[in-house]
């Protein structure tokens, strides 16, 4: 039968080597859609009428099945990674660009005007007024769709991708293991909770002020 830890020898990785897939796989794209999110919501917080139709196409994105959406892109991009990865990247989106949005319009006026009057231009404002002021709805955008992330990857594992601890559940049918399947549910769980717990103390050690 096998015990917890047992993994599979076709996996041709420990579980520490799944966890490390499995983590590379759900926060790269975390943090492209970051690096996405903050120009994209820059321009929805400058032109207000973008907002709208930017929050709808990610909205539609985000309907999209994972599976189905990695199936339309494996004629492009293959049995790949990538594959996984685009989509996870786009549904961070609909979590980032709203919470760096309601963040950065959060700012005071006078804050505004302040900045303004120190011959801070509109990038610049951004960059380090807006952005360090929306710290803390930025972070609980993030800590939303890193959780997501965490819990989409093992859809990898269907199409054949080395999705992290997602094997351990085809495995756990190839080889008629439930344990495998409970190791691969509890230990993604537990991942989250840890990452979702260090996301909250950066988050802390970087706004110390709205810490009581």
């Amino acid at each position: 039968m096998g015990g917890f830890f047992d993994i599979p020898s076709d996996l041709q990785a420990s579980w520490w080597g799944l966890i490390g897939l499995h983590l590379e796989e759900a926060l790269v794209p975390v943090l492209f859609g970051l690096l996405i999110a903050l120009p994209l919501a820059q321009l929805c917080a400058r032109f207000r009428w973008l907002y709208p139709p930017m929050l709808g196409i990610t909205t539609v994105l985000y309907a999209l099945p994972s599976l189905a959406f990695i199936v339309l892109l494996i004629n492009w991009t293959g049995l790949s990674t990538t594959t996984v990865e685009i989509p996870l990247t786009i549904y961070s989106l609909v979590v980032l660009i709203p919470a760096i949005v309601d963040g950065v319009r959060s700012v005071p006026e006078e804050t505004h005007a302040a900045a303004t009057a120190m011959g801070f231009g509109p990038i610049r404002r951004y960059i380090q007024v807006e952005l360090p002021i929306a710290v803390p709805a930025i972070f609980a955008g993030l800590r939303v769709a890193t959780v997501s992330s965490i819990s989409l990857v093992s859809v990898g594992a269907l199409i054949g991708n080395e999705g992290g601890l997602g094997n351990l559940l085809s495995d756990a049918l190839h080889y008629h293991r439930p344990i495998l399947a409970w190791n691969s549910v509890l230990t993604t769980a537990v991942l989250a909770i840890l990452i979702d717990g260090l996301l909250v103390l950066l988050r802390r050690l970087l706004t110390p002020w709205a810490v009581r």
